[in-house]
């Protein structure tokens, strides 16, 4: 077969190899060209906007679901939670308090009463004048007949120790002091040799497994702790920290931006909602009721005032008819009243005086109730304070 294309110079092909590794190699210096500052300054700002993507709407909803809670709990809650507790005290405290008051505090004093006196009056007298004399006649005997078997248990206690003391105690004492000594010491000596034996076999087991137990597990352990797992958790625990304070900013940033959301939806209600209330209240309805107050209410309220201070003129006037015509009446059945006497009130006795007489210096009594004392001094002229002395 004969080739009819021209086939290609070397030259052409190594200038379109070049071009191709060109081309792959351009993305690699371009992402060169933006050096680190860029790259630093791009992961800050992609980690800055997820987080704030991300915790933004949930502070949001977190605070519009404080906001319903806090009116569901003024507006709904708390004003349901008082209507409940009085219901619950007009259905079951109050008539409780009633029984309690009214029914069980008084039956349960009058079957106190009928307790005391068919129970315990009864019961007091029995155990005064029965049980007590009953009792104190059998301590008396008890105690006599105790006296009386103490001395028989004395003596049958000495006769019993004297025997257990010279069968017994005696011989035991012997054993233990001429068989059982000895025989405990010897097999003392030989288990405190058996025992040496044992632990010098224990020890050295014990080092054999405590060299092996240390190299096997507790040094490789050991070594994986320090130089694995307390970098590896220090670092981990910066991440965290970091995570975490990146996270609390996000967090509060986030409040910022529900509050300043939160005003504008304020403003923007208030714009829209309250203010033209505010000013049809303002401007339409006050004037409206004023008029209505000043042309219809106070002219009526006048119109009732009048109509009642009219229908009190005439009740009066009727009760005080009435009320001359039974005094004519029972004049003309009766006669006319007597007149009452006019009271005389008297005057206040002034308290008894003594008085000394200059010449004779006696007491003289006070005068009776009535009657008018003259000294004897004025009598005869002289003045009572006045000395004998010119």
């Amino acid at each position: 077969m004969v080739d009819l294309e021209k086939a290609p110079a070397p030259d052409a092909a190594l200038a379109g190899e070049r071009a191709e590794r060109v081309e792959r190699a351009a993305p690699v210096r371009r992402a060169d060209a933006e050096g680190c500052l860029a790259v630093a300054i791009r992961i800050p700002v992609r980690i800055v906007v997820l987080v704030l993507v991300l915790v933004v709407p949930v502070r949001m909803v977190w605070d519009a679901l404080v906001v319903a809670g806090r009116f569901l709990r003024d507006a709904v809650l708390r004003p349901a939670g008082r209507v409940l507790a009085w219901l619950g005290r007009a259905l079951f405290v109050w008539p409780l308090v009633g029984l309690w008051r009214y029914v069980v505090v008084p039956l349960a004093q009058g079957v106190g009463w009928l307790g005391n006196v068919l129970l315990v009056v009864p019961a007091v007298w029995l155990y005064r004048w029965v049980l007590t004399p009953a009792g104190h006649a059998l301590a008396w005997c008890f105690t006599r007949v105790g006296a009386v078997l103490a001395a028989i248990a004395r003596g049958l206690y000495a006769g019993l120790a004297w025997l257990g003391r010279y069968l017994a105690v005696v011989p035991a004492l012997w054993l233990y002091r001429w068989v059982l000594t000895p025989v405990g010491h010897a097999l003392a000596r030989c288990g405190r040799q058996v025992a040496r034996g044992v632990g010098l076999v224990v020890t050295g087991v014990g080092f054999v497994l405590y060299w092996t137990l240390r190299v096997l597990l507790v040094l490789p352990a050991l070594a994986l702790w320090r130089w694995v797992l307390a970098p590896v958790g220090r670092v981990l625990a910066v991440v965290g920290r970091e995570v975490a304070d990146a996270l609390g900013h996000a967090w509060r940033i986030a409040g910022h931006v529900s509050l300043a959301v939160g005003r504008f939806l304020g403003t923007v209600l208030r714009w829209t909602v309250a203010e033209p209330a505010r000013w049809a209240y303002r401007s339409v309805l006050t004037p409206v009721g004023h008029a209505v107050r000043d042309t219809v209410l106070r002219p009526l309220a006048e119109a009732g005032r009048g109509a009642g201070r009219a229908v009190r003129q005439a009740l009066a006037t009727a009760r005080l008819t009435a009320r001359q015509a039974r005094a004519d009446v029972r004049r003309l059945l009766f006669g006319e009243p007597a007149e009452r006497e006019p009271l005389v009130r008297r005057e206040p006795t002034p308290a008894p005086t003594r008085t000394l007489e200059k010449r004779t210096g006696r007491e003289t009594s006070p005068p009776p109730r009535g009657c008018v004392s003259v000294p004897t001094a004025v009598t005869q002229g002289e003045v009572p304070w006045a000395s004998d002395s010119p």
